[in-house]
């Protein structure tokens, strides 16, 4: 009786560590930050990798380059912009908990705009301070498919600064 108790709960922990999905590099970070302190004071934590977990909000259906993941208070999300071809979230992802590290890293219209965001964006609140016009396009630009980077592309208008994770590692649960 022993030996398939044992057997039985040797199944049952290898099944739930089964469930977790490894995906880009491993974590390395111990010490938590919360969305909510990242988005309080972006530039605080601009350039430093940190570990940010929470829900899946959305996932890029093309490539899966991307993520939104929820904040720890109501309404916050942050853009999680994995290197398209590294890492692949599954589609099927959102509603999922997940850990990630990665780069806090301010978006430009550089790596922020694709065409479909140019004719999209016109009723958006967050627009990106650089004047600067662009042709960026696809999930392969660092920011090209979600809401946090969405801005007016090019009509000249200049408010704050849009950040995002740039991700290296992920664990969804």
């Amino acid at each position: 009786m022993k030996k398939y108790f044992v057997l039985l709960l040797i199944l049952a922990v290898t099944l739930t560590n089964a469930a977790d999905l490894k995906l880009g590099k491993s974590i390395t970070v111990k010490d938590k930050s919360s969305v909510s302190k990242i988005l309080s004071n972006p530039a605080k934590f601009e350039g430093k990798t940190v570990l940010v977990e929470g829900k899946i909000l959305e996932v890029c259906q093309d490539s899966g380059c991307w993520i939104e993941l929820a904040g720890d208070k109501a309404g916050q999300k942050i853009k999680v912009q994995f290197e398209e071809g590294k890492v692949s979230v599954p589609k099927d992802s959102k509603g999922k908990m997940v850990s990630v590290q990665g780069i806090v890293e301010e978006v430009t219209p550089e790596n922020s705009c694709s065409d479909d965001h140019k004719k999209e964006s016109k009723s958006d609140k967050v627009i990106i301070k650089d004047e600067a016009k662009s042709d960026c396009g696809g999930c392969a630009s660092a920011s090209s498919c979600g809401d946090e980077a969405k801005s007016d592309c090019g009509d000249g208008e200049k408010t704050a600064k849009v950040y995002q994770i740039k991700g290296l590692g992920a664990v969804i649960k």
